[in-house]
């Protein structure tokens, strides 16, 4: 009888299981911010847009690339552990800390965010009675965490399913406002100091909407059981793909929408603090537009929210096994979690503040401290981090993440 020969997969090729893991980053970066960061961004001319476009794809790609190698340097342990490993235990909880902080301000946001997108969608567009708000977001939101109790593959999946279309509707629209755009825009160039100062303080919105860090630790780790020693070569496989698919789709609907304003329609747009797709339902008159923001922000809010709950529970576990001096999570830690996640999340939804772009904002210098400081400072003052150093390559990433947070600081005081 002949045996068959198994089929071995070559490592350095790309397949089904990075692809999907492409689209989960893709997906967390791209959250609600994408549909202001056009009005944000815009305002000081197309060729800063073209700056920030050369900065923000090696910004992204190196920045992910380093935290995923600092997370990856210790085998199957998450950030909190890895911090800890590195930095010891106070320096580790602080961070530890730090990075809940950070994060589960945004589940709360895309909680209150899914549950206004399906409220302003069922008055205005479905022109139905108004819902029980508490009803909706305790729906929304359960329906958000029901994702995350399966494993890693079909969170993937499920996130596939969704950023597949995400991306299909932000290149169609794209496409079709080339007829709008404005030839006069690309002679309008501010002055160098207006320039600089309009890129620098627009980095933390680009960050932002770039930002895939939340996922980090659960991607370093299921890729380390996948490949095992090739896993620094697909981490930076992955990386590299991510950050050109981010480049590719998210810029060129910034580019396409801000061919389209001139700077008084980007002054109308945030005085009116509305979607880039609702001002454009507004100003082009095409209903369809008016059905196809609510569709992008329920995509993009669906799937951002899965990346950034596995680092909002990720982080609250460390807190307490660090707190408690615990070796791992239990079940029951794990549950006790997932229950205080869902009913904080669903009571802020619920209560629909008004502080959560603060909040939000508030996280901006700590995701960029964590993402682009802290694994340069580890490379450089651990030993065991040695390998990973380059110099030119993380100095750039040091000074310009250093150049995010403070610039959101003043933007805070």
């Amino acid at each position: 009888m002949v045996q068959e020969k198994a089929v071995i997969r070559d490592p350095k090729k790309l397949n089904l299981f990075d692809l999907r893991w492409i689209a989960s980053l893709f997906g967390t970066a791209v959250g609600a911010g994408i549909l202001f960061l056009p009005i944000r961004a815009g305002g000081h001319g197309i060729w800063a847009i073209v700056v920030m476009s050369a900065i923000i794809f090696p910004l992204t790609y190196l920045g992910h690339r380093a935290l995923a190698y600092f997370i990856g340097s210790k085998d199957k342990e998450d950030i909190t552990m890895v911090v800890r490993s590195h930095f010891g235990a106070q320096w580790g909880f602080l961070i530890t800390l730090l990075y809940f902080l950070a994060i589960y301000p945004i589940c709360l946001a895309y909680g209150v965010g899914i549950t206004n997108v399906f409220d302003h969608f069922f008055t205005n567009q479905l022109h139905l009675a108004p819902f029980h708000r508490g009803l909706l977001a305790v729906v929304l939101v359960s329906l958000m965490m029901l994702v995350m109790v399966f494993n890693a593959t079909i969170v993937t999946r499920i996130c596939n399913a969704l950023v597949y279309p995400l991306c299909l509707i932000l290149l169609l629209f794209s496409l079709y406002l080339i007829p709008y755009w404005q030839g006069a825009n690309l002679f309008v160039v501010p002055s160098f100091k207006e320039f600089v100062l309009a890129i620098w303080l627009t980095l933390p919105v680009l960050v932002f909407s770039f930002n895939h860090s939340p996922i980090i630790s659960t991607f370093t780790q299921n890729v380390g059981k996948e490949y095992g020693a090739f896993k620094e070569y697909k981490l930076n496989q992955i990386e590299l793909g991510t950050s050109l698919m981010l480049l590719g789709f998210v810029m060129f609907f910034v580019f396409s929408c801000v061919m389209c304003l001139n700077a008084d329609d980007f002054v109308k747009a945030r005085e009116q603090n509305i979607p880039i797709l609702s001002y454009f339902a507004n100003t082009l008159n095409n209903p369809l537009i008016n059905y196809a923001g609510p569709v992008v922000a329920f995509l993009a809010i669906f799937s951002s929210f899965f990346g950034h709950y596995y680092g909002a529970k990720e982080g609250l576990e460390g807190i307490i096994i660090q707190s408690l001096k615990l070796k791992k999570a239990s079940k029951t830690l794990s549950v006790s979690v997932t229950i205080f996640l869902w009913l904080s999340i669903t009571l802020v939804a619920y209560i629909n503040p008004n502080i959560l772009d603060f909040i939000e904002n508030l996280g901006g210098p700590i995701i960029a401290l964590i993402l682009f400081v802290m694994p340069m400072v580890a490379f450089y003052s651990v030993s065991s981090l040695k390998r990973f150093r380059n110099f030119k390559v993380d100095i750039f990433v040091f000074v310009f993440g250093s150049l995010t947070a403070l610039s959101v600081f003043l933007g805070l005081f």
